[in-house]
């Protein structure tokens, strides 16, 4: 679920603009870790993939 949050705040705020948390601080890390994975794609790419993996999840819950 982390690349949600990561395709959000490329879409939302666009670039990783902090530093790494440290690592002590492990949740924070791991969404500053998704939010860096999709750094190259543009606003309108990550809102079209953030919509793309919302279906496959909700497609996938339905066949559970």
């Amino acid at each position: 679920m982390l690349i949600l949050y990561g395709l959000y705040k490329q879409a939302t705020v666009g670039p990783v603009n902090t530093s790494r948390p440290g690592m002590f601080n492990m949740r924070e890390k791991y969404k500053w870790d998704a939010w860096k994975a999709v750094e190259g794609k543009s606003k309108e790419e990550a809102m079209g993939d953030y919509i793309t993996k919302v279906k496959q999840l909700f497609e996938a819950a339905g066949s559970s």
